[in-house]
């Protein structure tokens, strides 16, 4: 199974630190949207706060903006154990618009527990907004997601640690 693949991150894996921490080769290749999905803070984690989904909605004005990597095809099944494949996650595969117009297809992870009362941790918002500033989001987007209603983390050292990657990495 030789080549790479394109994954739609559209959560807190839009921020290249944090997926490099993953899957360290890694590589940026657009911004990019995908159609007829509305992005939710319902996942449940196994920490127990809410992560992204790619909510399907069928309907074609919703739209999720989010970043394509390109990964090596090896690197994935590190990729689904991280993100938990089977236990919360499935995976989709999708058409991204990206940034020239043109349409690639990648997979994605999307939500199969689900509690719509749950609240994210402060520092997962923080990953998820840091990686759509650097994938240049549109305007509007990037403040619905600075609107969303987070939380504390309890766990103290886990946000700290979760943080630690913004101060330890260098962009390539």
């Amino acid at each position: 199974m030789d080549g790479t693949l394109f994954y739609f991150a559209y959560g807190s894996n839009m921020a290249l630190e944090r997926l490099r921490a993953r899957i360290p080769e890694a590589e940026p290749v657009s911004s990019g949207t995908l159609r007829a999905h509305s992005l939710r803070f319902h996942k449940i984690g196994r920490d127990g706060s809410a992560k992204c989904d790619a909510y399907a909605t069928g309907v074609a004005e919703d739209r999720i903006h989010g970043m394509l990597y390109r990964i090596e095809r090896s690197s994935r099944t590190l990729l689904d154990k991280v993100e938990g494949l089977g236990r919360g996650y499935e995976i989709r595969e999708v058409g991204i618009e990206i940034a020239d117009g043109h349409t690639l297809e990648a997979f994605l992870y999307y939500a199969t527990l689900i509690d719509p009362q749950l609240r994210p941790f402060d520092w997962y918002l923080e990953h998820v907004l840091r990686g759509a500033r650097q994938a240049q989001l549109p305007q509007a987007y990037l403040e619905a997601l600075q609107r969303q209603i987070c939380i504390p983390d309890p766990d103290e050292e886990r946000a700290v640690l979760e943080r630690a990657i913004y101060r330890t990495t260098i962009l390539r």
